[in-house]
């Protein structure tokens, strides 16, 4: 059996062996908006709990606009010619607006890449500013959160008059969806604030894709997205084809609500048993480009496979590892137990800290293993996974010795599908070890 995986900026063939029952977990195939620009217009004509974008722009000062950043495939060139020409009309020049790309602590985007984000022109025309997490005197002190979290936001989005945030709806390995309140945070935060926010403790709470009721991060991620204030957003959902498929505008909690809810629809799949083989995508372009990205495949694979089972994640890896700070953490860890020994130590923190963590979660639960043509193998195989040289021989191995009648999974779309078992929305720490026991 042939099964087709997004991978980089195509797919990748892979041929699965005979004899093995094979369910393939894709989104289901709602249609997309036959005209998204016009559905965009409405929806910022009659937004979701807020006046018209429009009408909030009357008698502002200025106004700031947010973005993702490159991991996210944002329709932004959709999306900024609808709110500019809505500030507009509301009294708002262009020239009175700042494009603030949320990076949280990504790195910037290159010239080509805010091209290629925002459409050339957009890019060359408008004013573009890029997050910067690390410098601490362009964010303000909002205070802390109910569960302690200091907030710490881009003074580049406080000081403007109307505050818009645009994002992308979709399972998030820990928020429960992204899009919404992530623009804040961790887009617009401080490291200061990420690093309380993505702390080992909350990371082994009830945390995880899909998960909002109950989940601690999500709760106080809305928290600080109130402290600072935001007047509007524009979220979209996608596609199996990443087409247009929903366009929610309005007030953050109302229409991002509405937003989860349409996703949970589209993308939530299930099995009825946990399966032995989990083969995932890293989700193609932009999500597969680094390895700290495309570990969101290994977490959603983890929410479905057998304890004791494996998952085959496949990622172009296109631009490598990740951070510096990141990188290093993998390549000095002789094991999951040793970065975890290190990770309970409270003097200890370094930079995404947190996406280490949750591969060393899903390894609790699973063989983890890569296939990647972006990395050397041997380079591939210090990453706290097990390198294979191509997708059927990660596939052989994994089922080598299975035990008669092992089930394979398979995820095309990788993290873009919220996968479980029996519906049940399962949390990658601790507290989701007892959910299920195979």
């Amino acid at each position: 059996m042939r099964v087709d995986l997004a991978y980089g900026r195509g797919r990748l063939a892979v041929e699965l062996p005979e004899g093995y029952p094979v369910e393939v977990l894709e989104k289901a195939a709602v249609p997309p908006l036959a005209d998204p620009a016009a559905a965009l217009r409405a929806a910022l004509e009659a937004p979701i709990g807020t006046p018209p974008l429009r009408e909030l722009a009357a008698g502002r000062r200025d106004a700031v606009i947010v973005v993702s950043d490159r991991t996210r495939p944002v329709p932004n060139a959709l999306l900024l010619p609808a709110l500019l020409d809505a500030l507009r009309r509301g009294g708002l020049p262009t020239e009175a607006v700042t494009v603030l790309v949320a990076t949280g602590l990504h790195r910037p985007a290159t010239p080509a890449e805010l091209s290629e984000m925002l459409g050339p022109e957009l890019a060359r025309s408008l004013r573009i500013v890029q997050h910067d997490a690390r410098e601490r005197e362009a964010h303000a002190d909002l205070g802390r959160t109910r569960a302690g979290i200091p907030v710490f936001i881009d003074r580049a989005y406080l000081e403007r008059d109307l505050r818009i945030a645009t994002g992308l709806v979709e399972p998030h390995l820990m928020a429960g969806y992204s899009g919404g309140r992530k623009a804040i945070c961790p887009g617009l935060a401080s490291v200061e604030t990420i690093r309380v926010a993505h702390g080992p403790r909350m990371l082994e709470a009830h945390v995880g894709a899909g998960i909002v009721q109950g989940n601690p991060l999500h709760e106080d991620l809305v928290d600080v997205a109130r402290r600072a204030r935001v007047d509007f957003i524009a979220n979209v959902a996608l596609d199996r084809k990443r087409r247009v498929a929903g366009v929610f505008c309005g007030d953050l909690e109302a229409a991002h609500a509405a937003a989860m809810a349409f996703v949970e629809a589209e993308c939530l799949v299930s099995l009825d048993e946990p399966a032995d083989l989990v083969l995932a995508s890293g989700g193609g372009d932009p999500l597969d480009a680094t390895f700290y990205q495309a570990i969101k495949g290994i977490v959603a694979a983890a929410g479905v496979v057998r304890p004791g089972g494996a998952i085959l994640l496949c990622a172009s890896l296109s631009e490598g590892v990740g951070s510096a700070s990141f990188e290093k953490l993998l390549r000095q860890s002789p094991g999951p137990e040793d970065f975890e020994r290190r990770l309970a130590d409270d003097a200890f923190f370094a930079v995404d800290q947190w996406m280490v963590q949750h591969l060393c979660q899903a390894r609790r639960r699973a063989r983890v293993m890569l296939y990647t043509d972006g990395l050397p193998l041997a380079s591939a195989s210090e990453l706290l996974v097990e390198a294979v040289p191509g997708p059927e021989e990660g596939v052989r191995r994994a089922l080598a010795g299975a035990r008669p009648g092992a089930r394979i999974a398979v995820l095309p779309q990788g993290p873009y599908v919220l996968a479980t078992v029996r519906g049940q929305k399962r949390p990658l720490g601790r507290a989701g070890a007892a959910t299920f026991a195979g």
